[in-house]
C-alpha cells in the first residue's frame, strides 16, 4: 500500500505516555502495511547522541539529530515516529520548518501524574538534587502552541489517544483509511 511519509513528533514530560502511545500508533500503522520507524528519545540518546549532557545546547543537538533522521525517513515514504521530551519550543519549531511533512503530538499530563508513573525514580532523584536540569523540575518544558494533536493522558485511555493520532494521520492522508473486512453473505 502506497502512503506518504511524515514525521510524527511526540513531545511531553517524562512519564506523560509518549512512548506508550507512540508504540501503539506504530502497531496500528504496521497493521495497515505501511512503512514505519520508531525513534525513541532514550534509545537515540544512547546510540546516536552518546556523551551529550542535559544542558540546553546538548538537548538541542540531540533533538536536531532525531529530527534529521526522522526527516530522511519521512521524505522517503516512511512514517517516522519520534518520542522525545524535546522540551524547548524553538528547536521543535526548527525541526517543523526543516521537515516537509510534520505532525506534532503533545502528550499532555500534569507533572504530579508523571511523577506517579515514574518507574525509574527519576523525578525523586531530581527533587532530591541528585539529578540536575531535569525537565519539569529545575528545567522548563515549553508546551507546544499549535500541535496537530493533544493527548490528555490523565483523562484519556491509551486507545482514545491513539485513535486521535490515527484520525489526524488519516485526515491529512498520511495513512490510508482502515479497510473494513467484507463479510461473506
Amino acid at each position: 500500500m502506497q502512503h506518504q511519509g511524515v514525521t510524527l513528533w511526540f513531545t511531553g514530560l517524562s512519564g506523560s505516555g509518549k512512548t506508550t502511545i507512540a508504540k501503539a500508533v506504530e502497531r496500528e500503522i504496521k497493521a495497515r502495511h505501511c512503512k514505519v520507524e520508531m525513534l525513541d528519545g532514550d534509545i537515540v540518546r544512547t546510540n546516536l547522541s552518546k556523551g551529550l549532557s542535559f544542558s540546553q545546547q546538548d538537548r538541542d543537538i540531540n533533538v536536531r539529530r532525531i529530527g534529521f533522521v526522522a526527516n530522511l525517513l519521512s521524505r522517503n515514504g516512511v512514517v517516522a515516529i519520534t518520542a522525545a521530551i524535546s522540551p524547548y519550543r524553538a528547536i521543535r519549531n526548527e525541526i517543523r520548518e526543516m521537515t516537509e511533512s510534520f505532525m506534532e503530538v503533545y502528550v499532555n499530563a500534569p507533572l504530579e501524574i508523571c511523577e506517579c508513573r515514574d518507574v525509574k525514580g527519576l523525578y525523586a532523584l531530581a527533587r532530591s538534587g541528585e539529578i540536575k536540569n531535569f525537565t519539569g523540575i529545575d528545567d522548563p518544558y515549553e508546551e507546544p502552541l499549535n500541535p496537530e494533536v493533544i493527548c490528555y493522558t490523565a483523562k484519556e485511555s491509551i486507545e482514545e489517544s491513539v485513535g486521535k493520532v490515527i484520525a489526524e494521520l488519516e485526515r491529512y492522508s498520511y495513512l490510508p483509511m482502515r479497510q473494513l473486512a467484507t463479510l461473506a453473505v
